[in-house]
C-alpha cells in the first residue's frame, strides 16, 4: 500500500515536472493569419475614422494641430504593427522550440488535434466562408456605429450629448460584424495553418 502511494506521487509528479511543461505547439502555430486580418480591419477602421478623430481632437484641444494628431495616429498603428509581428515571430519559434512558450497556453498537441482532420478543415472552411460574407455586408455599417460611438463619447466627455448619435441598426451591425469576422477570422486561420500542417505530415512523415 505504501510503494502504491509513493508510485502515485511519482507520475504526479512527473506529469508537472519539467517535461511536461517544455511541451510545445506543433509548428507552425496558430495564429498569423487570425492577428493580420485583425490588424488590417483596426488599419482600416482608423483610416476611415481619422477625420473625425482629428476633428474632435482639434476642437477640444485647439493647442494641438491637425498633423500631429494624424501623427500620433500612425505611431500607434505601426507601434501595434510591431508589437503584433513580434508576438506572432515568437510564437512560430517557440512552435520550432527556438525559444520558451507560454507553459500555461492550450495548444494543440494537448487538444489532440495537432495535425486537424479533413472534416474539421472543412467546418473550418465553411465559416470562414459564412462568416466572411456576413461580415463583408455588415463591414461599412460596423465602421460608421465606431465613428458615432467615438462622437459619442466626445460628446459626453465634454457634457453634451449629440442628437442622434447613437444609431442602434448600425450598432448591432457592428456587434453582428465583430461575431462574424472573430468566427471566420479564427477559422481561416485554423484552415490555412492546418493545411500546412497536414501538408507537413504528407512530406515529412
Amino acid at each position: 500500500m505504501r510503494s502504491r502511494r509513493v508510485f502515485t506521487r511519482m507520475s504526479a509528479h512527473a506529469d508537472t515536472g519539467p517535461d511536461r511543461t517544455r511541451r510545445r505547439e506543433p509548428f507552425p502555430a496558430y495564429g498569423p493569419v487570425d492577428a493580420a486580418l485583425g490588424f488590417a480591419v483596426f488599419f482600416l477602421f482608423v483610416e476611415r475614422a481619422t477625420p473625425t478623430i482629428v476633428e474632435i481632437a482639434t476642437s477640444v484641444f485647439p493647442e494641438i494641430s491637425a498633423s500631429a494628431v494624424g501623427f500620433g495616429l500612425a505611431a500607434m498603428l505601426w507601434f501595434l504593427f510591431a508589437v503584433t509581428t513580434l508576438d506572432q515571430l515568437r510564437r512560430q519559434l517557440a512552435a520550432l522550440g527556438v525559444v520558451a512558450g507560454d507553459s500555461r497556453r492550450t495548444d494543440g498537441s494537448r487538444s489532440g488535434r495537432a495535425v486537424p482532420s479533413v472534416p474539421w478543415l472543412l467546418v473550418s472552411a465553411v465559416v470562414a466562408v459564412v462568416g466572411g460574407f456576413i461580415a463583408s455586408v455588415t463591414f461599412d455599417r460596423a465602421v460608421d456605429a465606431g465613428i458615432a460611438l467615438i462622437r459619442l463619447v466626445a460628446g459626453l466627455g465634454v457634457g453634451a450629448f449629440p442628437a442622434g448619435a447613437f444609431p442602434l441598426v448600425e450598432f448591432l451591425a457592428m456587434v453582428v460584424f465583430f461575431v462574424a469576422f472573430g468566427a471566420a477570422s479564427h477559422s481561416l486561420d485554423r484552415l490555412v495553418v492546418g493545411s500546412v500542417r497536414v501538408a507537413f505530415r504528407v512530406v515529412l512523415p
